[in-house]
């Protein structure tokens, strides 16, 4: 019983006491048995969260995720982490086995499709914010940045230098961010009156590589596009790739910053959003909901930012 309260910061324990306990605790290299620990206090809070990301590999997610942990950290939780590689199947594996853990709540990069499967662990207490995307079939808090806003503003910014002709790289289709993204592309010919050349828009790339084949694609065309627009921060290092040779010839302006955006050849205008921002306003939303907050579901959505640098402002050839 002195050992259990000792471990437990439990009062009623003389301090010569407790510095014996300590030292042989030491010695022995003694560590508490959570798990056990959670069965002794079933019903009671574990201190934990699940977070499931899309791929925790990309810089961006990755910046999200170690937000996470920071504020997490500080309200005394550990954090379980997770990639869905946007899998609807995978993302029931991993929430399945955060739940299996008596996480206290999770934070979600939803995948594309149905979110009903989370009503059953909502009813059972458990906490849920969707960060970056949207869920169908949940009314829970989520935090989002303006992707329609922001990409409308890049394509403007081509589109005011004179460009017409601007090729579209984009992930996924049916990816909440992206769809958002191809819209702003699309409004932003709308604002001047035209529309975009179909032939210049290419859907797909998940990776770097995938990405400089296709942008190398619409390079080789006969009468290729004077500008690029690309969706994330892989695709347009794809793009990057592509354009080795020409880069000081097709402007170029991409969604995400990324390492060494700003030391490359010419130096690469983004739209800039905050993975950082986002993390620590999810974590926020869900600690807040875990101390008992019962308000309506709340939607908190983040501005972007036009970095500007020389690749965007590329005019187009005479």
């Amino acid at each position: 019983m002195t050992v259990s309260r000792v471990v437990n910061g439990e009062p009623a324990v003389l301090p010569e006491t407790a510095a014996r306990v300590e030292r042989a605790i030491r010695r022995l290299g003694y560590q508490r048995n959570e798990a056990a620990r959670r069965l002794r206090r079933r019903g009671q809070p574990t201190q934990t969260i699940g977070l499931l990301v899309d791929d925790l590999a990309n810089p961006f997610f990755a910046a999200l995720a170690a937000a996470v942990e920071d504020a997490a950290r500080q309200h005394g939780y550990v954090v379980l982490i997770g990639s869905s590689n946007d899998s609807l199947r995978r993302e029931r594996e991993v929430v399945a086995a955060f739940c299996a853990r008596q996480v206290d709540g999770l934070i979600v990069v939803p995948v594309a499709g149905s979110h009903r499967f989370l009503v059953e662990q909502l009813e059972r207490g458990t906490k849920v914010v969707c960060v970056d995307r949207p869920a169908d079939g949940l009314a829970v808090d989520k935090v989002l940045v303006d992707n329609r806003a922001g990409a409308r503003k890049a394509v403007r910014h081509l589109l005011d230098q004179g460009h017409r002709r601007i090729g579209y790289l984009g992930d996924r289709e049916d990816i909440w961010t992206i769809q958002e993204r191809y819209a702003g592309f699309q409004d932003a010919f709308g604002d001047i009156g035209t529309e975009p050349d179909p032939r210049l828009v290419q859907h797909g790339p998940r990776s770097r590589a995938a990405a400089a084949q296709l942008a190398a694609s619409l390079l080789g065309l006969p009468d290729p596009p004077t500008a690029l627009f690309t969706t994330t921060d892989l695709i347009t290092m794809g793009a990057i790739d592509a354009l080795q040779g020409q880069a000081e010839l097709v402007a170029l302006i991409g969604f995400d910053e990324f390492a060494l955006a700003d030391k490359v050849s010419p130096p690469v205008t983004v739209v800039a959003q905050d993975p950082v921002a986002l993390g620590v306003t999810a974590a926020q939303l869900l600690f807040s909901r875990i101390a008992g907050d019962t308000s309506p579901p709340r939607e908190v959505v983040l501005l972007t930012r036009l970095v500007t640098r020389g690749s965007g402002e590329i005019p187009p050839p005479p």
